[in-house]
């Protein structure tokens, strides 16, 4: 840590409160009255009842505040009026309008190197960030900085680097359209590509797969096709932790007939039952049953468990010409599936079998449900997108579908859940690395510039640019890069070589922390706040995981007049910054609708943009796949062969995943009780088979020390807690942040880069006394 001669903590060492974990069985039911209950413990604690209440009112209503927690869709017609959010929803309004807020007085008693010794649960319940700071090179406190003097900082090292490309931009998924679109204009007239995202570590396999196969990076379906399915697959999701609002739509889907299949290595409690709190049987604790075949696949055996089903399938197929798959549909629309069929016969049966760890049995009843219907609808997240082979095991879902004509038709499709509100937006407003030459065309047509056309860095890239001290900037529009990303210390050295790094946040985090030789902290508003400009209200707009592009309006008032929304930073910035620039960034400081002008001249699918926007549910943008047509080189949907390789492990190794508590959304932990999965007041624990256990010599909580010699480097993650728990053998699973530590930097998804955060190869020691 070269740059900081204070002693800082990069990533907390220790159990919360090691003599307080306590444990249960797991739940069976998901929400109801606890929802209820924890939901407002957390708004009281941090808002008080009447600031509570005003913002839960307007929470994901027409013309209110989107949610900045998951980005699952709005009912159009039966959204409620009363309550149309969620348990975690209700956290994350919380935190982000609490009433607690940092300013001066609270940096001058805490220096950074004591904070950086909080976990990252006590950093973010200190407050609100409501002032700028700013941290001089060598000292260990933030001073207050005005905001003229943080853009003359700002523009200072920008200016004084040796080439734009010294310097990275990277995106949280919370930032709106309009700050996105004028950050990336900013970063692009400024003269780089640098602008890792947070897809970058999450769906950036989704994208890839999807835009191979079927022409756009993007899922296919709308919420109503979920009321019109006959089957939905659900694989590497936990829709009652990280997409509770999901759980109604599912519920819906079963109701008019569908069958739920879900496909996870945790019996999760959010994929078995339900109880709607907002409906008198789900308060009353009646349950709906929601999986019907819950199938529980070892880490990463995803791929071979979809060829398995899809081999089963093609000998019904045999039998039955024309029975099973879609011949007109396949004939029509799609490329390849002669050689896909003949990859599938090659397949040997007992091999997928043995990888994926699911009986021939209990695959033979998938098979014959998904010989018989034809509307199928395919869901997933983090569990099949961050594995080696992630965007082949995507393109293996794709194939299914395609087998079964069950794309561009209602009650069918691919739906890749998202996990931040606007980070599908975010890439749709040109936040990207590889930016698309007909993108960069229309700005330079619309703005008289010319775009860099050189690719910029991806989260991985710009990690290991700055740690070899070839990128001397880092600036964060939102999240909290150090503990989202990988290799956790590494990452750590990395930040700490920059001559400045720089957070535009609404809470503390560790990114905060953990800093270059100078160091920006920059207060924005929230998703809650008003947001005012010249008396006039303004909203911002959000793309959710379907494709909708709808409008966010605050109802509180900020608790600080020191804070600046993001768009109005970004465009004080560039002016700071860019000598003689082609842009007009003082027009867009005077109504966000002027913005909207700009990105309708830009970004196809926005026409008529301020007009659509003002509709109380929005507007879809164009998808091809949903209408049954393909933007590939063919012109149609494509077919993938790919083959099934299983991580080979030692007989002392285990392959973890990393997985949310209930009690946290991404890097933000809103408690230390995992509520579903029975384990409470702790997030130091590791889950293990009960078998793996005894391999070990291991005892029910015994504390252990985790590794991974990835390039034969150590990684060590301390003090862990080992549980006992449901998970196939030679698996096990961690929360992040706590063992992204574990995390290696090089091991990613091929075509992606996504770090392999859901296989990482891990050995296990007691810990010394």
């Amino acid at each position: 840590m070269a740059n900081n001669p204070k002693k800082v903590n990069p990533s907390p060492t220790g159990p919360e409160k090691l003599t307080g974990l306590k444990t249960s069985e797991p739940k069976k039911v998901a929400a109801g009255m606890p929802a209820v209950i924890s939901s407002a413990k957390h708004v009281l604690s941090e808002m008080g009842l009447g600031r509570g209440l005003k913002a839960l009112a307007n929470l994901n209503q027409k013309g209110g505040i989107d949610c900045p927690g998951c980005a699952w869709p709005d009912p159009d017609d039966d959204r409620s009026s009363i309550a149309e959010y969620c348990e975690n929803g209700a956290k994350a309004i919380a935190e982000e309008a609490t009433t607690k807020k940092l300013d001066t007085a609270f940096f001058q008693e805490n220096s950074v190197s004591k904070l950086s010794m909080l976990s990252d649960y006590e950093i973010g319940k200190k407050g609100r960030l409501a002032q700028p700071m700013y941290l001089p090179e060598g000292s260990d406190h933030y001073k207050e900085i005005s905001w003229e003097g943080a853009f003359s900082k700002i523009a200072e090292h920008l200016n004084g680097l040796k080439s734009p490309d010294d310097a990275i931009f990277y995106t949280s998924g919370r930032t709106s359209n309009e700050a996105a679109f004028l950050y990336q204009l900013f970063v692009r007239e400024y003269g780089t590509n640098n602008m890792p995202d947070c897809s970058n570590m999450c769906h950036e396999s989704s994208g890839v797969a999807l835009t191979d196969t079927l022409g756009i990076g993007k899922g296919s379906v709308k919420l109503e096709d979920f009321y019109e399915t006959e089957v939905i697959l659900i694989l590497g999701q936990n829709p009652g932790t990280n997409h509770p609002r999901m759980l109604s739509a599912l519920k819906k889907a079963k109701e008019n007939g569908a069958t739920i299949i879900s496909i996870n290595p945790i019996i999760e409690t959010g994929l078995l039952n339900f109880n709607n709190p907002q409906e008198i049987k789900g308060a009353l604790g009646i349950r709906s049953k929601l999986t019907d075949l819950y199938l529980q696949v070892k880490i990463n055996g995803d791929m071979a468990l979809l060829q398995a089903l899809v081999k089963l399938m093609l000998l019904e197929e045999d039998k039955h010409p024309g029975a099973v798959f879609d011949l007109d549909f396949i004939r029509d629309k799609t490329k390849g599936f002669i050689d896909y069929l003949s990859h599938i016969r090659s397949l040997d049966l007992n091999k997928l079998i043995a990888e994926c760890g699911i009986p021939l049995q209990t695959l033979q009843g998938v098979a014959k449900i998904l010989c018989d219907k034809n509307k199928i609808i395919t869901c997933w997240a983090m569990g099949l997108t961050q594995h080696k082979n992630s965007v082949n095991t995507i393109k293996e879902v794709v194939n299914l579908l395609l087998l079964k004509g069950s794309i561009g038709k209602s009650g069918a499709g691919t739906c890749p859940v998202r996990g931040h509100s606007n980070v599908q937006g975010d890439r749709t407003m040109g936040i990207y690395e590889k930016p698309s030459q007909a993108f960069l065309e229309r700005l330079e047509r619309v703005f008289r510039f010319s775009p860099p056309r050189k690719h910029g860095f991806d989260t991985v890239e710009s990690i290991k640019a700055m740690h070899a001290g070839k990128a001397r900037v880092f600036f964060a529009m939102g999240g909290n890069f150090l503990s989202a990303t990988p290799d956790t210390m590494f990452t750590a050295e990395a930040l700490q070589k920059c001559d400045l790094t720089v957070q535009v946040s609404t809470k503390l985090n560790r990114s905060h922390l953990i800093h270059g030789k100078e160091a920006l902290i920059l207060p924005c508003l929230g998703r809650t706040d008003k947001d005012f400009i010249n008396g006039e209200l303004q909203f911002v707009s959000v793309e959710n995981s379907m494709g909708v592009v709808h409008s966010s309006k605050g109802s509180l008032k900020p608790i600080s007049s020191l804070m600046l929304s993001e768009p109005t930073i970004v465009c004080q910035m560039a002016m700071a910054t860019l000598k003689n620039s082609k842009v007009d960034w003082k027009k867009y400081l005077q109504h966000y609708d002027h913005i909207r002008d700009s990105i309708e001249e830009c970004v196809p699918g926005f026409e008529n943009f301020n007009q659509k926007v003002r509709q109380p549910s929005g507007f879809y943008l164009p998808n091809g796949a949903r209408d049954n047509s393909y933007n590939t080189a063919s012109g149609k949907a494509n077919f993938s062969i790919s083959k099934s390789d299983a991580v080979v492990l030692e007989q002392d190794e285990l392959l973890m995943m990393t997985i949310r508590s209930h009690d946290q959304f991404n890097t933000t932990i809103y408690g230390l009780n995992d509520r579903y999965r029975g384990i409470f007041n702790e997030r130091r624990v590791i889950l293990m088979n009960a078998r793996d256990m005894e391999n070990h010599q291991l005892m029910e909580r015994d504390l252990v020390d985790l590794y991974n010699y990835h390039d034969d480097k150590e990684r060590l993650a301390p003090n862990f807690i080992a549980l006992t728990y449901d998970i196939p053998e030679k698996c096990c699973a961690t929360y992040f942040p706590e063992a992204n530590v574990l995390v290696p930097l090089n091991s990613t998804a091929d075509q992606s880069n996504t770090p392999t955060s859901k296989s990482v190869v891990i050995k296990i020691k007691k810990s010394e006394p």
